[in-house]
């Protein structure tokens, strides 16, 4: 694999066991890169140590004054230059190639998981966390993966050195083959500690990362309340201890280094020591004594590797786990039911909570708890985090969650209630998989955003709204715009069965009226759900449903159950048992006037009230 390959036509499935068998597992899926790394890698570390030997052939050449040993000597030391530079040059190449393909999968992997579990996902792993996973622990993944085969390779040379210097002088290299293995250990009992402290550095940088990204996503509330202080005075104790335990981290890994560079000073000046004893001895000579110093010099540049490989383990390993975790996560799947084929149009009908939406009928469900009513509309479309155990919905007699994603998401739309508009034109924001039978126009109409696309008109250069930009989640619009917009993508893509979760809750009663107005004769003919408890959106539904505690307490029109059922007038009017007068929701002490108007607006019969 190629960079110029990426993306993957398929990264595969993980082995999300553990974090080691999943950076196993991406280890594995790269063995022609790893092989060709440790091959580059191969040949710039043996040329490195080759130049030891062509400069000890040259000094032994001086000292018996041969001119032909000499030039002999100057063209190893060449061809070993060579070698160094373009192994280098491919080592270096391959390498990285190694590490961007491995985080590209990783990458692709959790994109593929995201748009599975869709926005189940932040509500089972914090949306912190995966911000994390999918930035900066992709790229420490990839760092170990593409390390391995280095360290290989100096490790394969190391072994190679030591072995040619026991046969080229036997004395020294038997020093040398007691003394690198203390080298290549020596600082072995630090690393659990060091892994360790990296591991809480890496916890407390996820925390603060979350932190952050929560903050962030809140802030326009937290400056409705004035709440910045606080969450920066959070979010610099957060950082303060991230700050700490790197530091922590940095001091030790430190000390391995300063070990990294003693233990073979150490060596070198056994060495020396030694081999002049043995050259006063006339037992080596001075050629050979040089042949092996400038050996076990050099020999520290691929020792150093074992430090590279054991700080790209101890980094990458909590975030190969925390990737595991993510990738874990299943799509919830219950049921029965043939896996294959398109799911045929009919009643959504929910086993669990006895919901049924009748084909081509404008259906509303009021619940008392909103955390309920949105955890129902992502089970409607069949991928609620708490689905597990429970009966499948069905379409039409068919368990909906065994489909095959894509087919069940084509047939169901679910939109929640804070819904993301993403960065781009309007026309862009549009641009959504659609029957066609809806037109960018008629669904801007039907959303009442006919003030939004003059706000539009005047940012854009050319006045065209279509082509106006929209900045990120939709900062630069209100929250009613906003909400109107999103409602419009959705109605664009005229799906099937349309579930709306409080699609309404952010504008006036005027707007929100004419909104249920278009919206009912959008989706004529098609099934939509709405969760919502406004009165004006319920007075225009085919069929009100109340569900209390998970289940279907009532069934029937808004004006039946206002005046028949005392749980969902309590819901929809805010009405308590002291209360003489029902009052909608929207209520507040005004003129009796605009009180009355309120009243007639959520199916209340004044006179009747009176």
């Amino acid at each position: 694999m190629q960079i110029r390959d990426l993306p993957y036509p398929d990264p595969g499935v993980p082995d999300t066991r553990s974090g080691f068998r999943f950076l196993v597992w991406l280890g594995l899926g790269q063995l022609g890169g790893q092989f060709k790394s440790l091959a580059w890698g191969m040949l710039h570390f043996v040329s490195v140590m080759a130049l030891p030997y062509g400069v000890g052939f040259a000094v032994q050449a001086v000292v018996e004054r041969s001119g032909s040993r000499l030039a002999l000597a100057g063209g190893l030391i060449a061809l070993a230059t060579v070698g160094i530079a373009f192994g280098d040059t491919m080592l270096h190449r391959t390498a990285v190639t190694n590490w961007i393909t491995a985080a590209a999968r990783v990458q692709q992997l959790l994109a593929r998981r995201t748009a599975e579990l869709g926005s189940a996902l932040t509500r089972r792993v914090a949306a912190g966390e995966v911000v994390a996973v999918s930035t900066g622990d992709v790229e420490k993944i990839g760092w170990f993966v593409e390390a391995v085969s280095r360290f290989l390779a100096a490790a394969l040379t190391i072994v190679v050195v030591v072995v040619a210097l026991l046969f080229y002088q036997p004395a020294l290299g038997v020093v040398v083959a007691i003394g690198v293995p203390v080298l290549a250990l020596g600082v072995l009992p630090l690393l659990p500690r060091a892994t360790r402290l990296a591991d809480v550095q890496r916890e407390k940088a996820g925390k603060a990362t979350e932190l952050a990204s929560d903050t962030v996503a809140g802030l326009r509330v937290l400056r409705g309340i004035g709440g910045e202080e606080l969450f920066l005075r959070r979010y610099r104790r957060a950082s303060q201890e991230v700050r700490r335990a790197a530091v922590r981290s940095a001091r030790m890994w430190s000390l391995i280094t300063a070990l990294q560079v003693l233990l073979p000073g150490l060596l070198l000046i056994f060495v020396v020591w030694y081999g002049i004893g043995l050259v006063g001895d006339s037992r080596i000579e001075v050629g050979e004594l040089v042949t092996v110093y400038s050996a076990v010099m050099l020999l520290t540049y691929p020792l150093r590797h074992f430090e590279e490989i054991a700080m790209a383990y101890s980094f990458s390993r909590p975030s190969a786990r925390r990737a595991a975790r993510v990738l874990a996560l299943e799509r919830p799947s219950g049921g029965s039911g043939d896996a294959s084929g398109d799911v045929p149009a009919g009643d959504l009908y929910d086993p669990a909570s006895g919901l049924l939406a009748p084909a081509g009928a404008l259906t509303a469900v009021v619940c008392g708890d909103p955390d309920e009513a949105g955890l129902l509309a992502e089970r409607l479309g069949g991928h609620a985090p708490d689905a597990e155990g429970l009966p499948s919905v069905l379409l039409g007699g068919v368990a909906l969650d065994e489909r095959p994603r894509d087919v069940a998401r084509g047939v169901v739309l679910v939109q929640d209630k804070d819904p993301v508009l993403l960065s781009g034109s309007l026309t862009e924001l549009l641009d959504v998989p659609a029957s066609g039978a809806v037109s960018a126009a008629d669904a801007l109409a039907a959303a009442e955003c006919g003030d939004v696309l003059d706000a539009l008109a005047q940012a854009a250069l050319d006045g065209d709204p279509m082509g106006a930009q929209i900045t990120e989640r939709g900062r630069s619009l209100s929250g009613g715009q906003r909400q109107r917009l999103a409602l419009a993508r959705s109605l664009v893509a005229d799906p099937d069965v349309l579930v709306l979760d409080e699609p309404t809750s952010a504008v006036d009663s005027h707007t929100e009226a004419r909104i249920a107005e278009g919206v009912r004769a959008l989706r004529s003919g098609r099934t939509t759900v709405v969760f919502t408890s406004s009165p004006l959106m319920l007075d225009r539904a085919d069929r009100v449903v109340l569900v209390r505690e998970g289940e279907v307490a009532a069934v029937g029109v808004h004006r039946e159950l206002l005046h028949k059922e005392p749980r969902y007038r309590e819901v929809v009017t805010r009405e308590t048992e002291d209360t003489e007068v029902p009052l909608t929701g929207h209520l507040s002490p005004q003129p009796n006037g605009r009180r009355d108007q309120q009243l007639t607006d959520a199916g209340i019969d004044i006179e009747e009230t009176a």
